[in-house]
């Protein structure tokens, strides 16, 4: 059989949007079946019934957390406790409390430090606790690591710990700077009741100049080239994390601009995204909408029908104006697929319309 892939991104359908993707693949007559996040913890039986229905009850290879916030890594805790797993792919902070400690004026150990951390972060944290019990190796996925047909494109070992330094998680570290930052995110909830819309011609962009958490910018991006075909992950990366995938890609094999299938980060925020680095990924934007069937790449987006605020509609602008077949997980499982073997049931989601209002 050639060469084929199938990604599945399951619905997690709560009040707020969350990702869990399942795939399975095969290269050169090997198949291999990966798991990157989990949703929430409703969602481990879902995935676990999804890879016993469609992809034959195998062991799963690779488990990956893609960053640690909750609505990627609840889920995994089913996963990991119920199913054969080959490794769990999860960056933790404490693994790195000595090189922490130095910023952190309230601890004199790294023993302390690292029982905050795990404290701070209790999902992953969570996590490590089964995968030891199981005896499942842990393995960090930084940029540059191998998982399966999967390179890690982003967080380098450097941004990410700058990324544990700068996150509202980690209050102890420069109390002036974190209470600025919490009254500013308070300030953007606020803002959150009232969207202003307003219409803009095809080709007109315009994102928030707010950023994304530190939490956000440590996801895991991998890539990979399965059949000709370029498949990017990205988590909730923000415009740190992507940009520094970006300059990695070459090196993985990735030539830019130009992806097949690329999961729209963080459910479609309009702080993960900007117009030049979707023209450094995905190319400069079209003079029109190409006609249904006719696009050039599918965007995925997990997004739950139940959360007005993913995705955002100047986010699903930007990708239809460089050609992008957009989908998104509100109207049920997503699957896209390249010479996968033929699943019953499972058909093309409706056509999404281009927004002509977006937020300002």
């Amino acid at each position: 059989m050639p060469d084929f892939f199938e990604i599945d991104f399951l619905d997690v359908e709560t009040r707020k949007s969350g990702d869990a993707i399942a795939l399975r693949y095969e290269i050169a007559g090997e198949r291999a079946i990966h798991v990157v996040d989990g949703g929430f913890d409703a969602m481990s039986e879902r995935i676990i019934a999804h890879i016993v229905t469609h992809y034959d009850n195998k062991p799963i290879d690779h488990v990956v957390v893609t960053h640690p916030d909750g609505d990627h890594a609840c889920g995994l805790r089913g996963v990991i406790e119920r199913c054969n797993v080959g490794t769990l792919w999860m960056l933790r902070p404490w693994i790195y409390a000595e090189a922490l400690l130095p910023y952190f004026t309230t601890y004199n150990s790294a023993e302390r430090l690292a029982s905050r951390l795990r404290a701070l972060y209790p999902y992953i944290a969570d996590l490590e606790r089964i995968a030891i019990e199981r005896d499942i190796p842990i393995a960090e996925p930084f940029q540059g690591a191998r998982i399966g047909a999967f390179t890690v494109l982003a967080p380098s070992p450097q941004r990410y710990i700058d990324c544990l330094l700068t996150s509202d998680k980690t209050p102890e570290v420069g109390d002036e700077r974190d209470a600025i930052a919490a009254l500013f995110e308070e300030i953007a909830q606020f803002g959150k009741a009232v969207v202003n819309f307003a219409r803009g011609a095809w080709g007109y962009e315009v994102f928030s100049t707010g950023e994304t958490s530190a939490e956000n910018e440590m996801s895991v991006v991998q890539a990979a080239i399965i059949g000709g075909q370029r498949i990017v992950l990205t988590g909730d990366a923000g415009r740190q994390a992507l940009a520094e995938a970006a300059d990695f890609a070459p090196t993985a094999g990735i030539n830019l601009p130009g992806v097949h299938r690329f999961q729209v980060p963080h459910h479609g925020s309009r702080r993960n995204v900007s117009t030049e680095l979707l023209d450094r990924w995905l190319g400069p934007r079209l003079d029109r909408q190409l006609p249904e069937g006719y696009e050039v790449f599918t965007a995925v987006c997990s997004s739950a029908k139940a959360d007005p605020d993913h995705p955002r509609k100047s986010v699903e602008r930007a990708f239809l104006h460089r050609g992008a077949r957009f989908i998104t997980t509100e109207d049920g499982d997503v699957r896209t697929q390249w010479n996968a073997p033929e699943r019953l049931g499972w058909g093309p989601l409706p056509h999404r319309p281009y927004p002509e209002a977006y937020e300002e």
